[in-house]
């Protein structure tokens, strides 16, 4: 994606399918002359687009049949979303009517807009940092509610204003520092190193603050992994019906029933969770089943929780749970199934309480206990870190990358002045620090950074 905001573009802005409305949205210097060569009002009186009002009326091919009745609306540069003359129209959300009147505006001057050109344009138009860009696409594929929250905080600016701060600081002791590299004879006023010490370590403390809630809010942003695991009829697909509340998984007395995984996501209470129902353990020669036990594997090494599904009516072995799964993993559960039928001795769910496994008993059958599991299921996920606060401020990969690129500089810095280097050696550190904050407003930002960013959008965004 070329950076440029000439031309004009269009998109329907409204999600594939069909629905009671769908937004078409034209932006560029043709936005206005389209809007006035295709809309035709309801009403006698219509002088012209009132700026930011809805005109209610019809859409005309070029031989002057109506397409739709829609909702027109005009929002001038620069006070739109792109920065460039906006309009919007409202059509009926059927496919073929948004097809047909998008054709009608290309046809007259506008070129169909690329995934996230909007966006790049009110960055390119000065409209938002590229920290609040990035929040826009956060917000539309946010996967719970908290995740909303934190997006919504960083499109406020939050976070670029606070990335500015911080490099402001740096670009002032690279200042004093470039007055002692260029005037060492003078006697010009110049930071003393014990001053840099201290302003740089509390830059260093700042960075680290914004980094540790990337881990402490992962699950809200990114949803958490949840695997079933057992030997074959312990009654994980049994469980995870349960779980969604419907017949997803094929249930029979026949064992291996599961040969390959089957993946649903569960809603607990705003977190959103990918169930994954593996292939039951077991000896096997079949080549499949041994494929999905496999995988079945890798996916419980990738989780954020293992629900180690244990038949409670058969006599059970410890030595049967993979070592690689111990409860000092700390990401494993016990779930004591079938709890309806009469229990073998020693008690399976005494065993795994002993050897340290958190236990929760379940009839997935009887949907005894299943609620009581999924509740357990959200603490081990978000692992006591809660909601995340209204204000939490929390860099998406990219972002947090580059902080960690400039605080790895910071930490050099600190060592650099404590061994006393040249001026001009810290003064490359102090830059290479500030150029990673710039890339994450966009400020300095290479053109391959933002086709990533961009080509991630939907279309008409």
């Amino acid at each position: 994606m070329s950076v440029s905001s000439s031309g004009t573009i269009a998109a329907i802005a409204t999600p594939p399918g069909e629905g009671g409305v769908g937004i078409i949205r034209v932006s560029g210097e043709k936005a206005l002359p389209i809007a006035k060569a295709l809309f035709k009002s309801s009403k006698g009186s219509f002088s012209g687009f009132k700026p930011y009002t809805m005109h209610y009326g019809y859409i005309l091919d070029e031989n002057g049949v109506e397409l739709d009745d829609v909702l027109a609306v005009f929002m001038p540069g620069p006070n739109s979303y792109t920065g460039d003359d906006t309009v919007e129209f409202n059509c009926h959300g059927g496919r073929a009517i948004l097809g047909a009147v998008l054709d009608e505006i290309l046809s007259r001057g506008a070129v169909l807009a690329r995934p996230g050109e909007f966006t790049l344009r009110a960055f390119l138009n000065g409209k938002m940092d590229l920290t609040q860009a990035e929040a826009v696409a956060e917000m539309i594929h946010a996967p719970s509610k908290g995740a909303a929250q934190l997006a919504r905080v960083k499109l406020s600016g939050v976070l670029g204003n606070r990335i500015e701060e911080l490099r402001d600081r740096l670009e002032v002791l690279r200042t004093h520092l470039c007055v002692a590299v260029d005037f060492p004879e003078d006697e010009l006023e110049c930071l003393p190193l014990d001053e840099m010490m201290t302003e740089v370590t509390d830059s260093v403390e700042n960075i680290s603050e914004i980094l540790a809630g990337v881990e402490r809010t992962r699950a809200w942003r990114e949803g958490g992994l949840a695997v079933l695991s057992g030997k074959v009829n312990a009654g994980k697909s049994s469980l995870l019906n349960a779980l969604l509340g419907r017949n997803r998984a094929i249930v029979t007395d026949i064992p291996g029933t599961t040969r390959d995984f089957i993946e649903e996501t569960l809603s607990l209470d705003g977190l959103q969770v990918r169930v994954v129902d593996t292939a039951g353990l077991r000896e096997t020669t079949d080549k499949v089943e041994q494929a999905g036990l496999d995988m079945g594997k890798e996916l419980a090494q990738q989780a954020d929780l293992v629900l180690l599904i244990i038949d409670g009516s058969k006599p059970f072995n410890l030595s049967d749970i993979d070592p690689e799964f111990s409860a000092q993993s700390g990401k494993c559960i016990a779930v004591i199934n079938k709890i309806d039928l009469v229990q073998s001795a020693p008690s399976p769910s005494e065993t795994m309480s002993d050897a340290g496994y958190q236990v929760v008993e379940i009839s997935a059958k009887k949907g005894q206990g299943v609620d009581e599991l999924a509740s357990t299921i959200r603490e081990q996920i978000l692992a006591g870190s809660g909601e995340p606060d209204p204000d939490e401020l929390v860099p998406n990969s990219r972002q947090a990358a580059t902080l960690r690129r400039a605080l790895s500089e910071l930490d050099g810095l600190v060592k650099d002045i404590e061994m006393i280097i040249p001026y001009d050696l810290l003064g490359v550190r102090l830059e290479s620090a500030c150029s990673a904050l710039s890339e994450i407003t966009g400020e300095i930002t290479p053109q391959e950074v933002l086709d990533s960013i961009f080509s991630k959008f939907c279309v008409g965004k």
